[in-house]
Parts: C-alpha cells; structure tokens; sequence
C-alpha cells in the first residue's frame, strides 16, 4: 500500500509501505477514507521532535472496516468508522472510570496517512455510524478523531462554568478560557480588564516548547476587546452567534458561523460580539518567542463599537 512517510524534518514521502495484518483478536483494519495532518505532525517535521528510522505518520482518520479480529463483535466490514488518536478497550478500571485516553491498554495510532491502518483495541476505539456519510462531508471528519474530543475533554475537566472570579465592566461580559503552552503569565494584558478563569495547556510538543496556542472567548452581546496584536497572525473560527472585527484604519467586518479571519503578523484589530447577539470566538496563533500570546494595546471606543454596522 501507499502512505506517507517522514524521513527527515521537511522531507515527508508518498511511498510504498508494508500492508497491515490482525495481529490480535482485539484489532481490526480500516481502508482510510480521509487522514489529515494534525498540528503535532508538525513537530517532527520542523525537527523540533525526534524522528528516528523513516516511518509513516498520522493519527486522524476516518474509514471503513476491512477485517476485524475474532474479539470485535460490534463491528463487520463494510462499516464506515471513525477512530482516535489514542486507543481504548471500554473495559479496563480506567475507562470504565472514565478516562479512556488512559486506558490500561493504550496504543497511540501514529501511522494513520496509509490507506489501511490496523486498529488495536478496535472495539472500543472505533465507533461505526449509522449509514455512510456523504463524501462531501469526509473532509471534516477527522476533526472527531483527534480535536473535538481533546478539547471537549479538557473544557469539561476544567469545568469553566464554575469560576465567577472574571470582572464584569460594561464593556467586557464575557468569560474567557486562554488555553495555552505554559501558564497564565503567558496572556500580557492589564489584570482588570480580561482576566482568564480557566487554563488550559495544549499543542505542547514532547520535546519542545510550544509556539501554538489557542483561545476561547464568549462573548455576550455587545462585548469587545481591546485594540490588540497577535505576534505572528491568527485564524478565528467562530463556532456559534455573530461577531465583529476591524483592522487598524479598515471598516468594521461582521464574522458569521465558520467563517474563518486571518491576520497578517502583529496586524491591530479588535473583535466582539454584534451588539445583540452572543459570540463565541475561536483564535489560533504561532505564539512569538517567549510565549507572548496577545499583545495588549489601546481599549475600543463606544464611538468605535457603535459604529459596527447592524448585523440583523
């Protein structure tokens, strides 16, 4: 089979590979209908992991099952699936604790960009829906292979709605999660505007500090930020509501569900919620060298906000 194989930082092939078999009754193999690269494939290939003998990577992938082992019982072939970064069996003391990604029988998936992948413990990683999705709709699977569990994961382990301790001006009713490398000295602002109730390390490379970081805000109706700077550039996803944006010197821009705002590095902007409807804001960064994750700059104006366009 074919797949993609790292051998050196930078240099990553679409070469011929060895097939995989059932090695043990618990395993099943999957034909990958999509794989994709995560963020920490990239930590290999820039050389800030180490990468040993050539291998193939990956760890997100959705597909159909091919053969299942004699012990997977709630899956047959045909089935579409769709897997994790980290196995589970369902049954160990941790998993029936709930916490799966520590199973006692745990594999990391790590060569998941093949076109057939063996799964361990495959009858509890691999969970089958009910008819095959649309191939328009493949894309965007992978996503619930890997980062919609890790982040749903440690938002609900973080429990954010317990924490009442952010201040509450007019102008800033919103609770923030700031998830980052490192810590809480890694978010630059003044201590009684924004203050985060939740923190949340994530993207860490093993071996390597972090230059990825991510933040969550929700914003109520009518809240804004400051005038601020995101080192090296940042995508937002907003995931639900309408928000705002203005870059330095250019009109306000409305950002509606899954629209997707990049800013060049250090480029001014502010962004909130419209003034009659929640937001929730998603930004993605390459943090610069000492983890400064926003730079802080002047506070948005009422004559600036109001001069949002109407947004319905």
């Amino acid at each position: 089979m074919r797949g993609a194989v790292v051998h050196v930082p930078g240099d990553v092939r679409f070469e011929t590979v060895e097939d995989p078999k059932i090695l043990h009754p618990t395993d099943a193999v999957i034909r990958t209908a999509v794989t994709c690269v995560c963020g920490s494939d990239l930590w290999p290939y820039r050389g800030a992991e180490p990468i040993g003998d050539p291998h193939p990577m990956g760890h997100e992938y959705v597909g159909f099952v091919e053969e299942a082992g004699s012990e997977v019982t709630s899956l047959r072939p045909g089935r579409f699936v769709v897997g994790s970064f980290a196995t589970s069996d369902n049954t160990c003391a941790n998993c029936k604790n709930g916490f799966l990604s520590n199973c006692l029988h745990r594999e990391f998936m790590s060569t998941c960009q093949t076109e057939y992948v063996r799964i361990p413990n495959a009858q509890g990683t691999l969970v089958a829906t009910d008819e095959v999705p649309g191939e328009e709709f493949w894309p965007g699977l992978p996503a619930v292979s890997d980062v919609m569990g890790t982040g749903w994961w440690a938002a609900d382990a973080a429990e954010p709605s317990r924490p009442s301790s952010s201040p509450d001006p007019p102008t800033a009713q919103g609770a923030i999660m700031q998830i980052t490398r490192s810590s809480i000295d890694t978010v630059k602002g003044p201590a009684d505007w924004f203050t985060g109730d939740v923190y949340i390390d994530a993207v860490a490379a093993a071996s390597a500090p972090s230059r990825v970081t991510a933040s969550l805000v929700h914003f109520m109706p009518g809240a804004r930020t400051h005038w601020h700077r995101h080192p090296l550039g940042q995508t937002v996803f907003v995931t639900e509501g309408v928000g705002l944006c203005q870059r330095r010197g250019g009109p306000v821009e409305v950002i509606r569900p899954g629209d997707r705002v990049l800013f060049e590095a250090d480029e001014e902007h502010w962004h909130g919620a419209a003034p009659n409807r929640l937001m929730v804001h998603l930004a993605v960064n390459e943090g610069d060298d000492d983890h400064a994750v926003v730079h802080w700059l002047n506070p948005v104006t009422d004559e600036e906000y109001h001069a949002a366009p109407a947004t319905g």
